[in-house]
Formats: C-alpha cells, structure tokens, sequence
C-alpha cells in the first residue's frame, strides 16, 4: 500500500453531469479509499444546473437580490453532495455531505462574490478520524449573520483549495473535463499541447485573462499559502498539469500560453472633461455599485475634454451601463457609447519579464492578419488585446503558431 495521505480533490459541474458520471466518480473516490488515503471531496453542482437557476430566476425578477440569489445557487451543490454520497455508500464504503456552513467556511457578506475569512476544520477532522470519506458542497459558505453566501463563478476550485491549506493535505486535485492546462483552448486550437507544469503566477494570470480552467481567486490562495495544485481530468488516471511556486524551463521560451475571453464589453465615455478628480468620481462610483473594471484608457486631451473606454465582464455590462450614463450627466460628459462585440485575446509567460519585443511581436502578428487593436493593457508577464470578436479565434491561431507553442 502507498503511504497514507490526506488529499483534498475537487471535481466539477462537467464531472458530475448525469448518473454515469456521478457513478464514475464515486468509484475514482473509493479507489483512492481502497489505498488508505483520507479523503476530502469538493463538489460543484451537476452540469449546466447553476445557469439553469439563474435563468430561472430572471424568468421570475430580472433585478433579483443577491442574497436570495445566494439561498437559490447554493441548493445545486447541495443536491451533488448528496448524490455522491450515495453513490459511495452503494460501493460500500462510508461517507457523509455537508454544506459549506455544516463544515465552518466563515465569509464576509459580499453576496455573490464572498471572501473566505475563516474555516473551521475541526468537523471534517472528526468524521476523517471515524474512517468517513468527508464531500463538502464548493462554492459556498455562510457569514456572521448566518446568512448563506457563496464565492463568485468557478468558487469550488476557491473552496477546495482553502480546505487543502487549512487541513494541511498531501495534495490538492482539481477535476475537470480535460486533462490539464493547455497552450490555448484546443477546441481553438487542435495543436495545443498540455503543459506539465506552469507557475502560480503564469495560472493567476492566464485565469484572470479568460482561461476556463481554474478561478483566478483560487490560484491567489495556492500561491499565498503555497498549495500546490495538480489539474487532471476525471475521465482518465493520466497525470495532468503541476500548478507550483517555481518551474525550470528553457531560456528561450518567452510565451507559455494564450488565452481568450469573449466574456467582455466596452464602455465609452465621451466628451469627458478634463480636470483632476473626474477619472476618480468614474471609477469609485462603478466600484461601489460593485462594478468590477477591468482594462482602461483615456484618450490625449487637447479641447479640455477626453474620451475614456474601459471593459466589464458581460454579467456586470446593464449595471455598468446603467451606472455610467447616471455619472455621465453628472459631470457633464458627452455621449456614452457601448460595444458588446468585442473580445480580449491574451499572451502569458513569465520569460517576458527577461525578453523584450514580445508586444511587438503580437502587434505584428495582428496586423499580418488585419486585425485592429482597439485597447492595450499589459503586466510583467502578460499583452493583452481587445479585438473584434469575430477575429478573436483567427487570432488565437496565429498568435500559438507564431509563438511556437505547438511544438
């Protein structure tokens, strides 16, 4: 028998789908049991079941709060948990579900996108020492008032990982759907090659730019609390991607991966007026309408007026929308102009930092295939463009084979 670890592993909406798929994972869970390792079990909820909830309760009230869309959302993993139990129990071996309050994940009130404060791991602690295999519903937990909240999309990766660090386990599995991080999205792109390890830094980022894999939140904890990570698909007993601290690569490899987010929008403000402190009444009023902004520029002033363009996330673009055409009046601004058409395509890799000419490299690839930048932003290790999304795939393609990430 291998030696006896503690091993937290999270399987997602796609691995727990249908029956088939909730079976199979119970019999990769006890398999891991018949070794002798304790298990801690995350859960998402079946399939396409959150989306489902949240079209339901559009069809009943489009501007619904978010505290009740917390109690709504958070039943999907509670119906998984239980699935998987009984699956478990029908193999023989023993297991309990819990939600995210049964098991003390403590979080602020930020409905919809709450932060873990605290965890209490002593119940999960008590029902390993029992010999049980311990599922814990992801993606949410419950503040001070007892009010149930969860954690922003893709929260059970956040969840599973928080659980890893404060139970100090051997390990930390993330299931999915495909057997690791990839070069790009292979549906984009057929010659993308599975990378076998990738740092937190190059994960957080390719994450936050639009990658599927992983949530960005949950890639910040790992790399805070030194998680390591090992992203695998439940489908198969292939080893997956290493998430880690530090990898050793070869010089000359400038770009590790590319990535693509058709989740975006545009937001223009005309006419803005030029003096000290605009800028800052847009931006803070945005954020305490709990409006996150993501990339931004302001056009050269010369009439004592500006344009400012930045982008939201397509959930948030009515709000946002709604909100800026409120301070647009306020300050006297000229015509607020929204683009839903647009798509930001990334390039990510830590020898960036060492090498320059990459920017111009990835502006020259566009322009060989008449591709417009609309808006730049860069980081230490990532160039990101906003396109036109009807180019955003055409893009990709030539962005990896340039790159040379097929190889």
């Amino acid at each position: 028998m291998s030696k006896k670890k503690l091993i937290v592993q999270k399987f997602g909406g796609s691995s727990v789908a249908n029956v088939e798929k909730i079976q199979n994972v119970a019999s990769r869970v006890a398999n891991y049991r018949k070794e002798g390792h304790d298990l801690v079990v995350v859960v998402s909820a079946l399939g396409d079941t959150t989306d489902e909830l949240i079209e339901l309760a559009n069809k009943i009230n489009t501007e619904a709060s978010e505290r009740e869309m917390d109690m709504l959302l958070s039943t999907g993993e509670q119906i998984s948990v239980a699935l998987l139990a009984m699956a478990i129990h029908k193999l023989g071996f023993e297991a309990i579900s819990f939600t995210g309050a049964q098991v003390g994940i403590i979080t602020d009130s930020s409905h919809t996108r709450a932060r873990i404060v605290k965890i209490n791991g002593e119940r999960i602690k008590e029902e390993l020492k029992k010999g049980r295999i311990v599922i814990v519903a992801g993606f949410q937990g419950i503040n001070l008032n007892h009010d149930i909240t969860t954690l922003g999309r893709g929260g059970s990766d956040l969840t599973a990982v928080a659980l890893a660090k404060e139970l100090k386990a051997d390990e930390c599995e993330i299931y999915t759907d495909v057997d690791g991080i990839y070069t790009t999205d292979p549906r984009i792109e057929p010659k993308a090659k599975k990378i076998l390890e990738i740092t937190y830094d190059e994960m957080l980022e390719m994450a936050s730019l639009g990658a599927q894999v992983m949530q960005a939140r949950s890639i910040e904890v790992a790399k805070k609390f030194d998680v390591p990570i090992h992203v695998r698909s439940s489908l198969s007993k292939n080893t997956g991607t290493m998430i880690i601290r530090e990898v050793k690569r070869m010089e000359d490899l400038l770009v590790t991966g590319i990535t693509i987010n058709k989740n975006e929008a545009k937001i223009t403000v005309c006419e803005v007026p030029d003096r000290p402190g605009v800028a800052a009444k847009i931006f803070k009023e945005l954020a305490d309408a709990g409006v996150n902004v993501d990339m931004i520029v302001q056009n050269v002033s010369h009439l004592r007026s500006t344009d400012i363009s930045f982008t939201v996330t397509k959930a948030s673009f009515n709000k946002a929308m709604k909100q800026t055409e409120k301070i647009a009046k306020e300050i006297s601004a000229g015509e607020v102009m929204q683009d839903e058409d647009v798509a930001r395509v990334s390039v990510v890799g830590v020898g960036m930092k060492s090498h320059p000419g990459v920017a111009a490299s990835m502006f020259d690839i566009l322009a060989k295939e008449k591709i417009n930048i609309e808006m730049i932003s860069t980081s230490d290790i990532s160039i990101s463009c906003i396109i036109k999304k009807k180019f955003a795939e055409i893009a990709v393609r030539a962005l990896h084979e340039k790159f040379g990430l097929g190889k």
